[in-house]
């Protein structure tokens, strides 16, 4: 059945739910690089599947994310990329597309 819908999930890496998550916490998190930590803590993940998925995020150029140390401990933030914000608005927009196209 062809409702006009078509293959609206274009993008897979932000499809996943983890993923998906951790753009959109980033997109709206006041602070411009968020630390490893608080990602973890406020999506309840694991450390290392928030790893993974992090990873995964900076590969397709979605995040960038930042090592340093502070108090001679280990610091990493993630910051969405203006491609990232792009991807996530666009897969917002399908998401929405779909929505309205199954009211129909």
């Amino acid at each position: 059945m062809d409702n006009g819908i078509g293959s609206l999930v274009s993008d897979r890496i932000i499809h996943e739910r983890s993923r998906l998550l951790i753009l959109t916490f980033l997109a709206s998190s006041d602070l411009k690089a968020v630390p490893f930590s608080e990602i973890r803590e406020a999506l309840d993940f694991t450390a290392g599947n928030l790893s993974i998925q992090l990873k995964t995020l900076t590969e397709a150029g979605y995040i960038s994310i930042t090592k340093e140390f502070k108090d001679n401990k280990p610091l990493t933030r993630a910051s969405i990329t203006a491609k990232g914000g792009s991807a996530l608005r666009r897969y917002i927009g399908e998401m929405d597309s779909l929505l309205k196209g199954l009211r129909k």
